[in-house]
């Protein structure tokens, strides 16, 4: 099923209109990493593909603060065996702010892709604009500093690889 998913998201991807030179670059990088054998797989390459979730509601947008980074961002991360990686984005949210979220109204597909560093790897991040509301609950185990931000201040905050899907996210809303 992986195969079906790699090529889903390779014409997803191909779709996406950058929003700026940064999501340009990332786009290229994603497809070509795309092309690996187990490009979902953080144990086949330093370098995989991940998914996250820009979380709106009517609170506003949901961010966590990553205990490694120091940085406040979108839930997201590794795209477990067998999973496809909108599911994984959903996973993510569950288990990094103990909300369900599902995908925006017209917004099954990923619409945002960004490259960066993560320790001695490199994410190829897919990015999923989902829906959810309430208060975050965290389980104990992961950062208990999660909380809807006003659109403003999340922009404010926002670091360079979050900026981006924030605009695009802005934008459909």
């Amino acid at each position: 099923m992986s195969q079906v998913w790699v090529e889903r998201v390779r014409q997803e991807v191909s779709g996406i209109d950058p929003i700026d030179a940064r999501e340009e670059a990332s786009q290229k990088l994603v497809l070509e990493g795309l092309m690996m054998p187990r490009p979902f797989s953080e144990d086949a390459d330093p370098t995989h593909v991940t998914a996250s979730a820009i979380v709106v509601g009517p609170e506003g947008v949901l961010l966590h603060f990553h205990k490694k980074l120091h940085l406040w961002l979108q839930p997201g991360g590794h795209i477990e065996g067998g999973e496809a990686p909108w599911d994984a984005a959903q996973r993510e949210v569950w288990e990094e702010t103990g909300l369900r979220a599902l995908p925006a109204v017209g917004a099954s597909r990923v619409f945002h892709v960004d490259v960066h560093p993560a320790g001695a790897h490199v994410h190829l991040d897919l990015r999923y604009l989902l829906e959810a509301s309430g208060p975050p609950a965290p389980p104990p185990h992961e950062s208990q500093l999660v909380r809807w931000f006003c659109w403003d201040e999340a922009l404010a905050i926002a670091d360079a690889g979050l900026l981006g899907a924030l605009r695009v996210a802005a934008t459909r809303r």
